[in-house]
């Protein structure tokens, strides 16, 4: 089974990787631009939001090309909050995967700009995509840009920022994480569904299964923060607990925050089974999600 997942992972992250490259490749923007881009883009990503929104579209369609621009835009906004994120003024971070951080590599403007142009572009992309139609690529764009923009991602990363030095209920916790990790997941499931063929009541209870598992990534990325391998996760172990952050493990202890993550796993199955999605690879990605080793 897991030989299966992992061959699944590989193809997927293959095709993801030469389409992003060949992408930015052909851009005529400035050389120190383009080198900043794709030094994050290529920064040795899991690919996992980009594998997400394929294995949904596979769960109902044979066929994956009208999935890979999504899929490619929806990594190059990720990346672009990970840049954004480790700016001094956010998180002030000097690794990321092992590697220096976009500013530190460059420096702050051209990695503020290089973060800027991903986001952009990946609209682009989609409203350029020939094997979409026209109301497809809207819908596409109109989900993307709600995950990423201010009624998702970017309001998550703002209570996440308002949330340090102070201690926040779980439920505080998943409004947090459900905003700032799950709107990207929500999108990648939801979109690579729709494109899919799936019903709307398949969608319906894909939209469950992703707000559960977003739930399990980042217990898991707590998990990881107290007990992960420092050389697999790509960052000193207990950083969280060092910025005062607010955690799953720091609110109801390791083992609380196992159990937790156990019962998100068996609600993201659940909805799998609704959604007649039991025996796709999602239901494969949510056990790699919830032991992850980095």
């Amino acid at each position: 089974m897991h030989e299966r997942l992992n061959q699944f992972i590989s193809e997927q992250k293959v095709a993801v990787q030469q389409e992003l490259r060949q992408h930015l490749d052909s851009l005529d923007i400035p050389e120190r631009l383009k080198a900043s881009m794709l030094y994050s883009v290529e920064a040795g990503g899991k690919r996992l939001r980009p594998v997400l929104l394929l294995a949904a579209y596979q769960a109902y369609s044979n066929d994956t090309k009208r999935a890979l621009s999504p899929a490619i835009a929806l990594e190059m906004v990720h990346t672009y909050s990970l840049i954004h994120d480790d700016l001094p003024a956010m998180d002030n971070d000097d690794l990321r995967r092992g590697q220096p951080t976009n500013h530190k590599m460059y420096d702050e403007a051209t990695a503020i700009l290089a973060g800027d142009a991903l986001l952009t572009y990946s609209f682009e992309l989609i409203a350029n995509d020939p094997h979409l139609t026209d109301s497809q690529k809207v819908r596409t764009v109109q989900l993307l840009s709600e995950a990423s923009g201010p009624k998702g991602m970017v309001a998550g990363q703002m209570l996440d920022m308002k949330a340090e030095h102070k201690a926040l209920t779980l439920e505080e916790l998943e409004t947090i994480h459900t905003l700032k990790t799950g709107a990207l997941l929500r999108f990648a499931i939801s979109t690579g569904a729709s494109l899919g063929g799936a019903e709307p009541e398949q969608i319906n209870h894909l939209g469950l299964f992703a707000y559960h598992l977003g739930l399990i990534f980042q217990v898991q990325d707590d998990i990881l923060d107290v007990s992960g391998d420092p050389d697999k996760i790509g960052k000193p172990v207990g950083s969280d607990e060092a910025n005062n952050k607010n955690t799953y493990p720091k609110l109801l202890g390791l083992e609380g925050a196992i159990a937790k993550k156990n019962h998100y796993v068996h609600k993201a199955k659940e909805s799998l089974y609704h959604a007649d999605a039991a025996s796709s690879y999602l239901a494969l990605l949510t056990d790699y999600f919830s032991s992850r080793d980095y």
